[in-house]
């Protein structure tokens, strides 16, 4: 004759295992879905953004391979330059294809105002500029953005070639805790 205990432990333990499962706060990821511009200007009393290297030194221009250019670009919640400054982005961009039509872009996008101030996102990847969207990755982040990982869609807004200045549209959608 087999022992009732044996029959009566898997009724108890198995309603409870359920129950735990199922109940048991997990962590769970956070979505957050951003839309920013970014203001590239190379010239004028707001300039944001310069050339420190190339073929040519610091005269050469960001459409040349080898050429790097660093920002710290004012970071708003609209596509007009006098909509609300929400942060910085500060970085470089290196254009690494060699017919010029492709840049490498690694910089941080740092929270000064709003709901996320003093977090930073952390952005890398290829800039081919000449396309209307691009991709990019958000690798790393701070603070509220702590263990994101993410990406984004690029889109240029406004770009005057001849005064070098131009507003980039970040899509950004990212996951973290």
């Amino acid at each position: 004759m087999s022992n009732p205990i044996f029959f009566t432990i898997p009724l108890i333990a198995i309603p409870i295992l359920y129950w735990v499962y199922t109940n048991y706060p997990k962590n769970k990821y956070k979505q957050t879905n951003l839309v920013l511009y970014v203001h590239d200007n190379h010239t004028g009393d707001d300039k944001s953004a310069m050339t420190i290297a190339g073929k040519d030194g610091p005269t050469t221009s960001i459409m040349h391979f080898g050429t790097l250019l660093v920002h710290d670009a004012p970071v708003t919640v609209g596509p007009d330059p006098r909509s609300k400054e929400v942060g910085r982005a500060q970085g470089m961009y290196i254009n690494s294809q060699l017919d010029g039509k492709a840049l490498y872009m690694i910089f941080s996008i740092m929270f000064n105002d709003g709901d996320y101030k003093n977090s930073t996102l952390e952005i890398q990847g290829a800039d081919p500029f000449v396309l209307k969207e691009r991709e990019f990755s958000v690798v790393s982040g701070t603070g509220y953005f702590r263990f994101v990982k993410g990406y984004g869609i690029m889109t240029t807004e406004f770009l005057d070639v001849q005064n070098k200045r131009g507003i980039i549209k970040l899509d950004i959608t990212v996951r973290h805790f």
